[in-house]
């Protein structure tokens, strides 16, 4: 039964729409699974009322009954107003279940008739309260949902603590949620049940803030301004919605150093405070919002003499943070600061703009707030701006000088040398390099509308061309205009066929007039002396050579690598030193690749090049990866997809190396998924080069969670898609031995023959020897197959021992692994004892779990017939993560305590987890899971 009757919610209560908040609501339903209760807190807006009825919804469906109440600051003041919403409507089901005294209470302080006071009835009300709950409890499991506690009344809150304290074993569980700030739950959590889980809940980060904003429409949104609304909003879901809608009503956004407009309904939750500050301490908080790092001796160099009693005024109000972490000073939210800020007079800010120009001791800081004291064009104001965007470049801050670029831009007279739009190109390109790719294109297009000189127009071009990234085929119509705008100069259309080379790869997977198209543009570069497009065409030209396995490519790499050099070619994520790095890898150099790598990614960091950290932060988790250390190439894939969707940029290369990363050292499940996403991405994109690697990934993803059969139509796909690419070298995807041993599971060792022979022939060629030993291995499963077995365990002695010496740790867990299950006599527990320290030295968790099923299998496996050693996909859809690892293992036939030792987790989570699994499959019993496994194996 369920109470009252608006407690079904919307569908935008539904888990899955619950964005930023994975991991709280999964630890919430594992508490409320076992028994338990919850409380969740946070400060106002942190999005608890969210949570609170999506695990309401989620969970209410096994409770039979679901009493519920949501109390109101204007409502609090009125006594057992929470008792009644709660009881009201079971009043009449359980008042002929309490003794009279306690019956005559209740029903008095929930009709308000007889007067019931705490005071007069205060035993047998609280007496009542626990007997209600326990004779509810009686007929089945009880679910108390209360939401703002703050505001629940005096009386009802002493006696739903008084029962919470003692029900004991009683199945009654308390869903709650409260505003605190910081940790201030304690007086909440100890009015509930002993067992009460308290959820924190932190604010938002600025990728799920994105989510966030995208979920509720406001998809239009440039990154930097969503870096904004982050930064105002603190994270506070509540206020980046608000901030969010006041942006999609305003007519024209906000310009470079402007503030966002904050909404009324906002300002109002700060304004009131404000208005308790005396007029000089407004006016210092004023100068401190405007500041970019403001300080009591700034605020005391700008004119504020009292800077420390009025600051000392506004702390005591909590406008400021009290706590001392040394001399800065802090607004206790973003928001009251852009409030403040928001609020003042357009000549008021300017004043302290102008304090500010001659106070700050940092050069860019006077320059920007020089600008912003200034109206109207000012020649001296723009030069001051430009060589504050320089510094900001060479500090490693493109984002701030696309900024201050902007400002000179503004600032600069229609006839000013340069000119406004060439202050608007570098901030384009400063943008471009920040990873703030909307604001580069948009100010590109712009600078498009007006501009005649062909060199800006092709720099304008060249913007938008960059910010597209894989989606080239977007901008399919810029490429006749910008060769048109070109003309016959040798240097503007160098610049032109570079980017048709990336077209003629990407769009049309055209990997032979990818490197025609880079070399006529590296011509063009040299006669017309552009050395940093030459040496880029050369860097793309070299990198295409590698991945075709054409023999020049050596010979490319070298003239990419002559002097004179550019600085910023040679850290680009597409210049000389990535080829390089490209080159090291797919010739087993792994110490001088992981080297070069993390270099070049230190520098880009330095720089501040967002895209190229993006790629770096990816090439360096390959790295690991190949090296068989898979904990710290999962963490580096981890925050490259983290970073990647951050900034908008890479995401499906990301979600790609993530995959891989997942499968071996992390979670399966999750593989899969970022496979799928990758794959889809570059579809959607046109990106005929990762998508090959995306379904590379989906296939290996496959392979190891026990679908051969998926691995081996994933990887098909690949091998028809780099035929039809021209890609040779087979130590660029690296599939070929996934694709081979997925098809001799699946009972075709002949095709898989085939796969090993083509690829070997290129891996000879190219001296790819890593290639070559995975696929001897392959070969020794083929050959097992096919009845040979004493030449297979041959092959795999060797093949174990060259993967060691080439140091790929991986792969020799892999042929150890292989090797233990060849083994002719019925192996032992101690016969896997080579492959489990492998691959627990490699912390390759999901094979380390291969290898336990196969020790409890106990037998060896054949290889000739198709095995899947997971549950089908679908049979488990709709589980979560853990879910679906438990039903997996139930259907090996392992006990709870079997279960609780693999995944490292205790028996009770693994009951509580069962218990969701059945609810959400429809089942009654784990021999439920293992006949829905059966009957899903025999379709």
């Amino acid at each position: 039964m369920t109470v009252g009757p608006d407690f079904k919610e919307p569908a935008r209560y539904r888990p899955d729409l619950v964005i930023g908040r994975d991991e709280l609501f999964t630890a919430a339903q594992d508490q409320l699974a076992r028994g338990g209760s919850v409380l969740l807190h946070g400060p106002a807006g942190i999005g608890k009322s969210t949570v609170l009825r999506a695990l309401a919804a989620d969970y209410g469906e096994a409770a039979r009954t679901v009493l519920r109440c949501s109390a109101t600051e204007s409502e609090s003041h009125l006594p057992f107003l929470a008792l009644a919403d709660l009881f009201g409507l079971v009043l009449d089901e359980i008042s002929d279940k309490l003794p009279a005294a306690q019956r005559t209470a209740l029903e008095s302080a929930l009709t308000g008739r007889g007067e019931s006071t705490l005071q007069r009835d205060g035993l047998a009300l609280r007496l009542a309260v626990l007997s209600a709950l326990r004779a509810l409890a009686a007929e089945g499991p009880v679910l108390l949902v209360a939401d703002d506690l703050q505001w629940l009344d005096s009386a009802s809150a002493e006696l739903l603590g008084f029962a919470a304290r003692r029900l004991g074993d009683t199945p009654v569980q308390l869903l709650c949620a409260v505003r605190t700030e910081d940790q201030e739950y304690d007086r909440h959590l100890r009015a509930s049940p002993p067992d009460t889980l308290a959820v924190r809940l932190n604010p938002l980060s600025r990728a799920q803030v994105s989510a966030l904003l995208d979920h509720r429409g406001y998809t239009d949104l440039p990154r930097s301004t969503v870096r904004e609304i982050h930064r105002t909003s603190g994270g506070n879901p509540l206020f980046a919605l608000e901030l969010g809608r006041a942006l999609g009503e305003s007519p024209t956004p906000p310009r470079p150093g402007e503030p966002l407009p904050v909404p009324t309904s906002l300002r109002a939750l700060v304004l009131s405070r404000l208005d308790m500050l005396s007029d000089e301490a407004r006016r210092t908080l004023l100068v401190a919002s405007a500041g970019a790092r403001p300080t009591l001796a700034l605020l005391h160099a700008s004119g504020r003499e009292n800077a420390e009693a009025e600051t000392a005024q506004a702390a005591a109000l909590g406008l400021l943070a009290t706590e001392s972490e040394g001399p800065a000073v802090r607004f206790a939210h973003p928001l009251i600061s852009a409030a403040l800020y928001a609020e003042a007079p357009a000549q008021e800010r300017r004043a302290a703009h102008a304090a500010l120009s001659t106070a700050a001791s940092d050069p860019i800081e006077r320059a920007r707030n020089l600008a912003l004291a200034t109206t109207g064009t000012d020649p001296e104001v723009a030069a001051r701006l430009a060589e504050a965007a320089a510094l900001a470049r060479d500090r490693g801050a493109p984002s701030v000088a696309a900024s201050l670029g902007l400002l000179a831009a503004r600032h600069t007279p229609p006839d000013g040398a340069p000119g406004p739009d060439e202050h608007r190109l570098r901030a384009a390109e400063d943008a471009i390099t920040a990873g703030e790719v909307d604001l580069g294109r948009d100010i590109a297009r712009e600078v498009l509308t007006r501009a005649t000189v062909p060199a800006d127009r092709i720099r304008a071009w060249e913007v938008v061309i960059e910010a597209a990234g894989q989606a080239l085929g977007d901008v399919d119509a810029v490429f006749p205009q910008a060769l048109a705008d070109a003309g016959d100069d040798p240097r503007l259309l160098a610049l032109v066929h570079y980017h048709l080379a990336w077209r003629k790869l990407i769009v049309e997977g055209d990997f032979s007039e990818a490197r025609q198209e880079a070399a006529h543009a590296a011509e063009l570069a040299a006669r017309g002396d552009d050395r940093r497009t030459e040496l880029m065409a050369l860097s793309f030209q070299s990198s295409t050579e590698t991945l075709m396995g054409h023999p020049n490519a050596p010979a490319t790499i070298k003239r990419a690598l002559k002097e004179p050099q550019d600085p910023y070619v040679a850290c680009h994520h597409n210049g000389v030193g990535a080829a390089r790095f490209r080159w090291l890898m797919m010739s087993d150099q792994l110490p001088e690749a992981r080297s070069t790598i993390t270099t070049l990614l230190r520098e880009v960091r330095r720089r501040g090049m967002v895209e190229s950290e993006v790629h770096f932060q990816r090439f360096l988790a390959e790295t690991e990866l190949r090296s068989g250390h898979c904990g710290r190439a999962l963490d580096l894939a981890r925050e490259s997809l983290r970073l990647a969707r951050d900034s908008g940029i890479g995401l499906g290369a990301s979600a790609m190396l993530t995959s891989l990363a997942e499968a071996s050292g992390g979670d399966v499940d999750r593989a899969l998924a970022l496979a799928r996403e990758a794959a889809e991405r570059a579809e959607e994109d046109g990106d005929q080069m990762y998508l090959s690697r995306a379904l590379a990934a989906l296939g290996h993803a496959r392979f190891v969670a026990g679908d051969a059969a998926g691995a081996v139509a994933s990887l098909r796909r690949v091998r028809e898609l780099e035929t039809g690419l021209r890609i040779t070298d087979p130590a660029r995807g690296r599939w070929h031995g996934d694709l081979a041993e997925a098809l001799v599971r699946v009972g075709e060792p002949g095709e898989a023959q085939d796969v090993i022979d083509v690829a070997r022939e290129h891996a000879l060629r190219l001296g790819r020897e890593s290639v070559l030993a995975v696929l001897d291995r392959a070969e020794a499963l083929v050959r097992a197959a096919l009845g040979d077995h004493e030449a297979a365990l041959s092959r795999l002695t060797s093949v174990q021992d060259r993967l060691a010496k080439l140091g790929y740790g991986l792969e020799e867990a892999r042929a150890a692994f292989a090797l233990a299950r060849l083994r002719t006599e019925r192996p032992g527990p101690t016969s896997y004892d080579e492959a489990a320290r492998l691959f627990r030295r490699c912390r390759a968790m999901p094979w380390l779990r291969q290898v336990d099923a196969a020790i409890a299998a106990g037998a060896p496996e054949t290889i000739t017939l198709p095995q899947q050693t997971a549950p089908p996909s679908d049979a488990l859809e709709g589980l979560a993560s853990m879910e679906r690892q438990v039903a997996a293992l139930v259907m090996e036939g392992a006990t709870n305590r079997e279960i609780a030792a693999r995944l490292f987790i205790s028996v009770k989570t693994v009951e509580a987890t069962l218990t969701r699994v059945y609810r959400k499959l429809g089942i009654r019993s784990r021999v439920d899971i293992v006949r829905l496994a059966a009957g899903r194996h025999a379709k």
